[in-house]
């Protein structure tokens, strides 16, 4: 079989991209828990053009977790980026940011497909923690389009639960 070519939108506006997104379905990872919870991702832009991604959640046992990126657009390739989860001074260090590509987005900003030209990351990212069935679905069918294998997809659950700075601080004083 073939493999597919995977595609980013066309058009991406930052601005709009912005803010923050719960992650509603995603393929494993191996950096983060299978079990964690009430994950989030929080984009924000930075002085020097480039956007902190600011990814939370609590771990299986209930923890909060955190982790700090920066990510940069891709000259030329409006929906594609470059995330670096090095801590900030090491990251000028080559070939250590990963791909993040948006591959599908509603016209509001609501709903987006994430993935990776690799087909091994695949993010569902929603700006309400509960997703329709149908339009995750709808997600999930063009995931398949571009070649994503889905059997292995985690559907994080979201309690309500939110990952506060308070908390961060906290974990960091154990």
């Amino acid at each position: 079989m073939t493999e597919r070519v995977v595609h980013s939108v066309q058009h991406l506006d930052l601005e709009k991209y912005l803010g923050l997104w719960y992650e509603i379905a995603r393929l494993p990872l191996k950096w983060e828990d299978a079990h964690a919870t009430n994950i989030t991702a929080h984009y924000s832009l930075k002085e020097n053009g480039k956007i902190r991604v600011d990814n939370r959640s609590f771990d299986n046992e209930g923890h909060p977790g955190q982790a700090i990126a920066e990510a940069t657009p891709v000259d030329g390739e409006p929906g594609q980026l470059k995330v670096n989860f090095l801590p900030k001074y090491i990251r000028w260090i080559p070939f250590t940011s990963g791909d993040y590509w948006v591959l599908k987005i509603d016209d509001d900003y609501r709903v987006a497909l994430v993935g990776t030209p690799d087909h091994e990351n695949l993010w569902v990212l929603a700006r309400d923690p509960h997703l329709p069935e149908e339009t995750l679905d709808e997600y999930l069918a063009e995931a398949r389009a571009q070649g994503f294998e889905l059997d292995k997809l985690i559907r994080p659950v979201h309690d309500g639960r939110v990952v506060t700075d308070d908390l961060i601080e906290g974990a960091d004083g154990d």
